[in-house]
């Protein structure tokens, strides 16, 4: 990144792709905050969540707006943001926020995600709601700014990919 400043980042991809993970490991790495965007849901949302129900856009608007106000408070010392951003007009949205953030599209495929959805516990997220995910995801175009990060390795390994994306 050709700026001044510390990187801002917004880890992105569907659920159980590891967006809390490596959002972490990367803010530890990059030694910036880091926020996790199931926090920005209001009660609501997580309540459709939970019972099965996929957000529609009206739902999102006031959780996309929360991160932005985030994002836009973290933009002159760096951070790192979880948030699904499967929508080219989410990512629009938090980047007219923070100009300079860059999107970091945890990559990885329908089965690969399936099974780490399935092992994993205490989470909102009911597995069948995977597949409206990845109907909606919309890859980075060319003119984002942003990488797509392949998955299938270790979290380090994942954050090591990410690191070398993120300070390119």
């Amino acid at each position: 990144m050709s700026h001044n400043t510390a990187p801002l980042v917004v880890v992105m991809g569907v659920s159980a792709s590891g967006k809390t993970t490596v959002g972490q490991l990367l803010a530890q790495r990059l030694d910036v905050p880091y926020a996790e965007a199931d926090d920005f849901h209001p009660a609501t949302n997580v309540a459709k969540m939970r019972d099965g129900h996929p957000l529609d856009d009206e739902d999102r608007r006031p959780w996309l707006d929360a991160i932005a106000r985030w994002l836009t408070g973290h933009a002159d010392n760096g951070g790192v943001v979880s948030c699904s951003a499967l929508k080219r007009r989410y990512r629009d949205r938090l980047a007219s926020a923070a100009p300079h953030v860059f999107f970091l599209h945890l990559d990885g495929s329908p089965e690969l995600i399936a099974a780490r959805i399935t092992a994993r516990q205490g989470h909102f997220m009911p597995p069948g709601l995977l597949d409206t995910q990845f109907a909606d995801l919309e890859p980075l175009g060319d003119d984002e700014a942003g990488a797509a990060i392949p998955i299938d390795g270790t979290p380090q390994e994942t954050v090591a990919l990410a690191l070398a994306a993120v300070t390119a």
